[in-house]
């Protein structure tokens, strides 16, 4: 007997999952009486609770739930079980109390919302109280209460932060938030904000945006009653929750406006709401103009910038209305280009963060994929060439450096037409010419601008031609880290330029290590400023194309744990650096197959041929992968997935999904990818992005669905969300190890509940796995039959076989008769549920094939006993199922089968088998076409 508490623990876990909740009580109810740990004893509490919900022992649940959070008062899943106990025992006051907390600890928490409105439905229903809000006693005076308490500076600071988060509930709810709405809330609400109180500010803000989402008229009556002016305002300081939280009502307001998120209808009320074109451009102006005042904090203007990135562009190109890009252009977009043009070294500059220049320049590039012809691209790029030219000027060096950074924001946007620009008369001149002045803000400026500029062959050639030696020569001379770094980056990205190791080791004469060891070194330095930093990570992301530097990299643990960091802040350009590192240390990238003939002419006409490097070899890429799981490449990658789609391009995300997969590859590390959050990460990479990516990403799903219990891997409802992308892997333009996988994870999560096998069945995966179940690979073959012996349980798939003018009875019957074992279990335990679920299926089987006879008597004399059960199964319910088919298998072989194995000697190996065997005969008895025995 165990007496390890969490040995016991685990136990219970397991018993629990697997519903045998009377031995996962006494596993837990031991590890309590063994335990000393307060912590552990907790979750104990919490989990016997859980067996006894499921027991429906609810008093003995609300008990022991109360006991966890007697030692841990925010336990929100204790909480929320003695909820849920409370409210089966009639208690709805007591079980509202803990879903109000449960709600307040995770607002975003539907299973917590849809509870409050359940019990304040049946409160409000128990009470019978007719057209007055019941929300944890709340009268129109409570909520008057609730804006006393909080505008009263003298009040208890406990009952202002209860107050405030009853107020955010209450706004929440479509009736509080009416109630709040008619009792001149609006006004008190917009009280709480100028106290200047960040907690209330924060209460008053989220409890707008409660009372505006899915009411368009509410909506629109809160942006006029505060004012746009206002909301900007707030949304401008340099308080990054408030920002955030304002930032989050004005999107809110904004999807009403466009008739997007929930959508209620209100009657009448809808008929108040006018025509909201006029409201959206007043918006869309303000937050233009926020991109350029002074008084703007740099938080305050990247969720000017977010917005914009989120409403303006088309969601999708079918729709041809575009009208939204088009305003914008005509009305900001020299405003966006003079943030993108903004210089943080120069006094003059903009208050900004890390991230805003990279935001404003995925919005040029957004605003450009949303035009819908060359006339309107024309427009774009001359307002770009004008704006550019006003500020060049040969007489003041400084105009001419914004000129030259806004033309390199372009070349991260919308690169084609950064590329034009390029071809501005003098402007790849001005460029070359900055690199080599005196003044180390131009060298800053320039050197930027020219890396950008060389990711188009046809401008690096110009580079190479006319700035490598001054990229060298700044490299050499200057003593300023940033421009040295700079410059560094610039020649690696020239020498990587044709995607190998070669032109990289001929630009760094051979000394590519020595150079991503200066690298790591100014990566793991925090004394220098992050944006400096992440270009020592793009540096890296070019030589690690070079197998030395790669190994050396994965073994110095702070240069890797410094870029984790780093990446974690969601930057755009760090993301794709990184993400670009570790393809390269996973050896991620597709390569191309040289052929044999092909290398040895090139070696006879002494060209270079590209040779697999030693550190190349699958061995030492199996170490690397092993080093970064170890250093927390997972959790890193969980971070950046995170990361706002405007940072995160479809470029990052396949990058991220090859480095996924190549971390898949090995059977024991997808354990640690998933408790690291590999597997909830992995799903919006298969979602969206290239088409490579979703392709990536989809089969590291399927790596990780086919050996892991889905209930651990995928919790909740996000498992259901992985069928699809293993849906799509089952085509014929993929190859056959991602079918094969694909096809086990199907498997894995058939045999787990009717729910997800309806999941499969909708997302019309039938047709494809029964396609594999004709296959000529073995394995294949198997896998298909496999997954379709789990599908056979619900009445859906049952029906396809009843289905007149088809093959697929006829395919699992001879599927039975192939010499694979493995298949042949399948098959058999297929037809051995579809017969005992449809009678039809019964006297269809005799008609399929003339072999059905044959093949059912192999397998009732099968020396695998599992097949032998199922084949006995299958002759049992051919039997029941009717009298004249059951005379027909008595005239047969079939009964001296039968009969030998009935008679056999009782044995507990054997019994099920032998059960089965005199089933079939006392069947036969039944329907007097044998005799017993002693009658014979």
């Amino acid at each position: 007997q165990m007496e390890d508490p969490i040995q016991l623990k685990e136990e219970g876990n397991k018993y629990f999952q697997a519903s045998d909740y009377e031995k996962a009580l006494q596993s837990y109810t031991q590890a309590i009486k063994l335990n000393k740990d307060k912590a552990l004893q907790a979750v104990l509490y919490r989990n016997r609770a859980a067996c006894f919900l499921k027991k429906e022992e609810y008093a003995k649940a609300a008990s022991d739930a109360s006991r966890a959070i007697d030692i841990n008062a925010s336990d929100i899943k204790a909480l929320y079980r003695r909820s849920q106990a409370l409210e089966k025992l009639g208690k709805l006051d007591q079980a509202f109390k803990d879903a109000q907390k449960c709600a307040t600890l995770e607002p975003r928490n539907k299973n917590f919302q849809e509870t409050l409105r359940r019990l304040g439905a049946n409160i409000q229903e128990k009470v019978n109280v007719r057209g007055t809000l019941r929300i944890q006693f709340s009268t129109d005076s409570r909520v008057q209460k609730m804006f006393e308490i909080l505008l009263d500076e003298n009040s208890d600071k406990e009952k202002r932060e209860k107050a405030a988060n009853n107020l955010i509930v209450l706004g929440r709810e479509e009736a509080g938030a009416e109630r709040i709405f008619q009792n001149n809330g609006v006004n008190l609400l917009l009280q709480l904000i100028e106290t200047k109180n960040p907690e209330l500010i924060l209460a008053a803000v989220r409890t707008l945006s409660g009372m505006c989402t899915g009411h368009k008229a509410r909506a629109t009556a809160i942006l006029h009653y505060l004012g746009i002016d206002s909301i900007c305002m707030w949304m401008s300081v340099d308080n990054e929750e408030i920002s955030l939280a304002v930032c989050n009502l004005l999107q809110t307001i904004t999807d009403c406006l466009l008739g997007q998120g929930k959508e209620e209808h209100h009657g009448k009320e809808e008929a108040l709401v006018l025509d909201t074109k006029k409201d959206l451009r007043m918006i869309t102006m303000r937050l233009l103009d926020m991109l350029v005042s002074k008084k703007v904090s740099g938080q305050g203007r990247d969720r000017a910038l977010n917005l914009l990135n989120k409403n303006i562009p088309r969601k999708d190109l079918k729709d041809h209305d575009n009208s939204r890009s088009i305003f914008v252009i005509d009305n900001g977009l020299k405003k966006i280009l003079k943030v993108v043009g903004q210089i943080p070294e120069m006094p003059d500059c903009l208050p900004l963060t890390e991230n805003t220049q990279l935001t404003a320049s995925v919005l040029l590039n957004k605003l450009y994929d949303d035009l819908r012809c060359d006339p309107e691209r024309d427009n774009y790029r001359l307002i770009c060439e004008e704006y550019i030219k006003s500020k060049i000027d040969p007489q003041n060096m400084d105009k001419t450096l914004h000129a030259v950074q806004i033309v390199s924001g372009v070349l991260q946007g919308p690169f084609d037409l950064g590329n034009k620009l390029l071809g501005m008369k003098g402007v790849m001149e001005m460029m070359v010419a900055l690199c080599g002045s005196e003044r180390e803000i131009d060298q800053l400026v320039a050197v930027e601008a020219l890396i950008h500029a060389s990711t188009k062959l046809s401008r690096a050639t110009f580079i190479i031609t006319n700035g490598v030696t001054l990229l060298k020569e700044i490299y050499k001379k200057t003593k300023n880290e940033k421009i040295k770094i700079r410059a560094l980056v610039g020649l690696c990205k020239l020498g990587s330029a044709g995607g190998t190791d070669y032109g990289l080791r001929q630009f760094a004469e051979g000394s590519t290590e020595k150079l991503a060891k200066q690298c790591r070194k100014w990566l793991c330095n925090t004394s220098i400023d992050a944006r400096t930093r992440k270009w020592a990570v793009e540096g890296l992301s070019y030589l690690t194309l070079d197998a030395d530097v790669k190994d050396d990299f994965v073994e110095d643990e702070p240069a890797l744990k410094a870029m984790f960091d780093l990446a974690k802040a969601s930057d755009k350009t760090i993301l794709y650096s990184v993400a670009s590192a570790l393809v390269n240390c996973t050896n991620s990238y597709d390569t191309k197959e040289l052929v044999p003939e092909l290398v040895q002419l090139a070696k006879f006409s002494k060209q270079h041929v590209p040779e697999e490097h030693p550190k190349d070899k699958k061995d030492f890429v199996v170490k690397r992968v092993k080093r970064l799981l170890k250093a927390g490449v997972v959790s890193a990658l969980a971070c950046m997935v995170k990361a706002d789609s405007a940072i995160l391009t479809d470029q990052s995300k396949e990058l991220i999904a090859r480095v996924f997969l190549a971390l898949c590859e090995d059977p024991k590390d997808r354990g640690t990818i998933v408790a690291q959050g590999g597997g909830k990460a992995l799903i919006p990479l298969a979602v969206e992005g290239t088409d490579v990516g979703k392709i990536k990403a989809s089969h590291a799903l399927a790596k990780i669905a086919a050996i892991s219990n889905p209930d651990i891997a995928f919790p909740g409802e996000r498992v259901y969300e992985v069928v699809r992308p293993l849906v799509s892997l089952l085509n014929t333009e993929r190859d056959g190890l991602q079918n094969y996988e694909a096809l086990l994870g199907l498997t894995n999560f058939s045999g787990r509940s009717d729910k997800l096998r309806l999941k499969i069945v909708k997302e019309k995966a039938l047709a494809d796995i029964e396609n594999y179940m004709f296959e000529n690979h073995d394995q294949l073959r198997q896998a298909a039959t496999e997954c379709m012996c789990n599908l056979v349980v619900i009445k859906e798939v049952q029906e396809r076989f009843v289905a007149d003018g088809n093959d697929r009875l006829k395919l699992v019957v001879l599927l039975c008769g192939e010499d694979d074992e493995k298949v042949q279990v399948a098959a058999a335990g297929a037809l051995a549920m579809l017969t005992a679920a449809q009678k039809k299926l019964c006297s269809k089987m005799t008609q399929v094939t003339t072999q059905w006879l044959e093949i059912l008597q192999r397998l009732c004399l099968h020396d695998n006993m599992e097949i032998q059960h199922r084949g006995l199964v299958i002759a049992f319910n051919l039997i029941s199922a009717d009298k004249e088919l059951a005379k027909k298998l008595v005239e047969s072989e079939l009964l001296e089968i039968l009969t030998y194995v009935g008679k056999q000697e009782d044995n507990p190996k054997k019994q099920h088998i032998i059960s089965v065997a005199r089933d079939c005969l006392t069947k036969c008895m039944d329907y007097e076409l044998i005799k017993p025995l002693s009658q014979a």
